[in-house]
């Protein structure tokens, strides 16, 4: 792999390899642009194949946290970190120590957070050695469990994208097609269901079907069926790569809004929803509840504060269903512009500061 050429291609500004000996530590932190502020994002803990596979996946991860992050209006850039090794087997407190000390040494232009393969607890060890981390346990001032949050913002994405596709946000007598039932969708249930929705559900795990039916009274359906019940939402909220090329010919849906990553298997799907006039929500834009929620510790948690932020991602949900009208592009392709036109004009608008700085001290 030819690091440089692929850094200078996807414009990114920092790798670092952690190694710590005695504890098994082997870290990536990929930093891939700052220019709205210090990069966040979480510790990923993987078996992966090979270090190339690694490096790989924490450089197209922290590309992806620069978009969600500029995206969610958050003063903040994107970065990821990758922890080779197995995380039931392999995890020490060492470990997390040692990495918190390299996180310390960046001087806060990293902050990292829980994600794939680690814990709340592992968050705290790291607190141990820096304050550049994200929750942690509310003991310490955290946010606690974020799927709540991150349930409600994509309750509020999916009114915006109801807005756009019927012509009204209200959910009320929808029938919403709910793709699994982890813990975000139980709670995305819960709002649709005090909304007046029609619920479908399906998921491997029977116990949370079965919950949601009695809860919400919803409709349980096989996994396989979910593609093709008449509905007007599809929500997404298991797996990705959910919206594919065997999928789409079954949706009957107009809308699609659900929490899940990555939900197009292939840019190409995107662009044949496009063409297919359904109404496609980008994940990294709906689901961005989770990391409004933790940028705000950084200020010192305020749940009220954090709340007031998570609702405006129906605005920034609207607003990328503005520019793909105003340039007649598929949504997925607006809301990577609606990221890079507001990274684009920080740095004009830095720039241009600097250049007046330097005029003003030219003529003196």
């Amino acid at each position: 792999m030819e690091i440089f050429k692929y850094m200078d291609k996807y414009d990114y500004e920092q790798l670092v390899m952690c190694h710590d000996k005695a504890s098994g530590l082997k870290a990536i932190i990929a930093i891939h642009d700052t220019t709205l502020g210090p990069a966040l994002g979480g510790t990923r803990m993987w078996t992966y194949a090979s270090e190339e596979d690694a490096i790989e996946d924490a450089l197209r991860l922290a590309k992806g946290m620069t978009y969600k992050n500029a995206a969610a209006g958050l003063n903040l850039g994107g970065g990821k970190t990758v922890i080779i090794g197995n995380p039931r087997e392999d995890k020490n407190e060492a470990m997390f120590r040692a990495f918190g000390r390299y996180i310390q040494g960046l001087n806060g232009r990293y902050i990292t957070a829980e994600d794939v393969g680690t814990t709340v607890q592992d968050m705290d060890l790291i607190h141990e050695e820096t304050d550049y981390v994200t929750g942690i346990s509310p003991a310490f001032g955290s946010s606690g469990n974020p799927s709540p949050v991150t349930a409600y913002g994509v309750y509020r994405g999916m009114k915006a994208a109801a807005k756009e596709g019927f012509g009204s946000d209200l959910l009320e007598g929808k029938t919403i097609a709910v793709q699994g039932i982890g813990n975000v969708a139980y709670d995305l249930c819960r709002h649709l269901h005090e909304d007046g929705a029609h619920l479908i559900v399906t998921d491997i795990n029977e116990e949370a079907v079965q919950k949601a039916v009695e809860d919400f009274g919803a409709q349980a359906v096989g996994i396989d069926e979910i593609y093709g019940v008449e509905c007007d939402i599809y929500a997404p909220c298991a797996l990705g790569a959910t919206i594919n090329d065997e999928t789409i010919p079954q949706l009957k849906a107009k809308v699609i809004a659900g929490a899940a990553n990555n939900q197009l298997k292939e840019t190409k799907h995107g662009d044949i929803l496009h063409e297919k006039g359904v109404i496609y929500t980008p994940d990294y834009v709906i689901n961005a509840g989770g990391v409004i929620n933790v940028a705000d510790e950084l200020h010192g948690y305020n749940k009220d504060r954090a709340m007031k932020r998570v609702e405006t991602i129906y605005d920034n949900v609207s607003r990328v269903f503005e520019i793909s009208r105003r340039d007649n592009i598929p949504t997925y392709v607006a809301a990577d512009r609606m990221a890079e036109e507001r990274i684009e004009a920080m740095r004009q608008s830095r720039s241009q500061f600097l250049q007046n700085g330097h005029h003003i001290l030219s003529r003196r």
